[in-house]
Parts: C-alpha cells; structure tokens; sequence
C-alpha cells in the first residue's frame, strides 16, 4: 500500500469515525459522495483493502493483445508507410485492415519503433490568477529571503528560510546562517512537528529542490533518471508532492518579507 492509499484509507476512517461528513472527504479525494459511499459500505466486508486498484499487478481489460500491436508495427515500418503521422496511420489502418486503433495508442508505439519522435506543443505564455486552496496545509509555498538581518550590527544573519501556507496565509520559519540542504531539512521537520504533513510544497528551481540537467540531456532522459535531491528525498519519503514554479513571481519575497523587517527592526529599536 503506497503513501496515496494510506491517505485515502485516513480519509474513509475519519469518514466513519464521525470526524468529517462525506461529502467533505469526497471534496478531498476528489471523487463522489456516492463513490465515497460505495468505498464504506466495501470496507465492512473486505476491510482497509478497499483502497487498494484491483487490477494491481494485473494487465488491463481494454489492453490491446500482442498480436495486433506486432502486426501494426510490421506495417508501420512499410516503405510507403515511412511519412505517415500518427492519425493519418490510425485511420488508413482502420480504412485498409479493419484495425481500429486510437492515434495516441499508434503514437505510442511509433515512438516506441522508432517511427515518430514527439514534437513539444509550443503554447503562447498566458498567466492567470491561481485560486488558493481551500484547507490548511494542502499547498504550503516555500522559500529563502536573503537580507541583513541583523543590520551590520553583530554576527551576519543573512538567510531566512520561509514557508507561507495558501490557504490561510499563516507563516514560519527560521534564520539560518547558510541557505543549505541542512537547514531546509531542519525547517521542514520543524513544520512536521508543529503541523503535521503538507499534501504538496510549492517552490523555485534552487539546487536544494532541483538537479540540475546533465549536459545533452533532454526533458524526457532527465524524467526517466528520476534524479532527486536529498530534499526532494525526504518529501518523497514523507509522500509529499512538489510543485515548482517557473518563473520568480514581481517582487518575490523581498516584498513578502518587508513587514517581518520592519517589526524585527522595531522590536529591537533598530532604524529601519
């Protein structure tokens, strides 16, 4: 039983235990009441396994068998079949053989071949307003604010590692001497301490949350290494999603943290 199913099974149980309606779990987990209701009635006679896909470890029912997927890569690689494109293929082998085949499945076994290499959709940049999730903890956004703390006066503190919860706009975090691996880890543990476990982290492309690409590398090598950092380790151990951002949002966190150095300025009777 993977991470995601234990949090399902929480759900159902809180669900039973009277913590929260049905309909509120639905919303969580993102499915029906009825569903949710079906999972319940479900867990009295085959228990917490309920959770659990029941093809697991199983081939699907609409897989289509090796017969015909060989058969379809035999004519694919005909000669006059060298510049056909996935959907142009899907229909002339549902036309001439009466094999009916979806394009994304002909697409996948072209690449597969050898026979087509995926070109990336280029889309114009369009930014909207994200809307903020709706329960404490589900996207907590993280990150460090670099500033003089201290103000010349003393040791330098120049690092603030911060994380800000969406939903509520509550805040934490600790002055750190170095913006390393380290201390991140500390702050997030201290958060688990404190909150328990955030569904998903929300952050930039620093080398704390990110390895950097190898050269020659494209996006779908570098998916396939799966490549992580010790940080993105410890959130893979503790089931927490990431969500990185790709691009640095105006003002960042120079902005987000100015009322934090103006009450740490006034609060020491510093000028600010």
């Amino acid at each position: 039983m993977n991470q995601e199913e234990r949090d399902w099974l929480e759900c159902l149980k809180r669900v039973q235990d009277g913590v929260v309606t049905q309909r509120q779990a639905a919303a969580k987990l993102g499915v029906s009441d009825r569903w949710v209701r079906k999972l319940l009635a479900r867990m009295k006679t085959d228990g917490d396994v309920v959770v659990v896909h029941g093809l697991r470890g199983r081939s699907s029912n609409h897989r289509i068998d090796e017969q015909t997927h060989s058969r379809v890569v035999e004519l694919l690689k005909q000669p006059e079949w060298y510049d056909f494109g996935p959907t142009f293929a899907s229909q002339q082998l549902a036309k001439r053989y009466g094999i009916d085949v979806s394009k994304e499945t002909v697409r996948g076994w072209m690449v597969a071949a050898g026979l087509w290499k995926p070109r990336p959709r280029k889309l114009g940049e369009k930014h909207f307003w994200r809307p903020r999730r709706s329960g404490y903890g589900e996207l907590v956004q993280w990150d460090t604010s670099n500033h003089d703390w201290l103000e010349s006066r003393g040791e330098v503190v120049r690092y603030l590692v911060r994380w800000i919860d969406d939903a509520t706009s509550r805040s934490g975090g600790r002055f750190v001497l170095h913006d390393g691996t380290r201390e991140n880890m500390g702050v997030l543990w201290q958060y688990a301490e404190n909150n328990g476990r955030m569904v998903d982290l929300y952050s930039d492309r620093a080398g704390i949350f990110v390895v950097a690409p190898r050269a020659k590398e494209n996006a779908r090598e570098r998916q396939e290494a799966d490549r992580l950092t010790q940080f993105g380790r410890g959130l893979r151990e503790l089931g927490v999603g990431w969500r990185r951002t790709r691009r640095k949002p105006k003002g960042g966190w120079s902005e987000a943290s100015a009322p934090i150095r103006i009450v740490w300025s006034s609060t020491c009777g510093w000028p600010r």
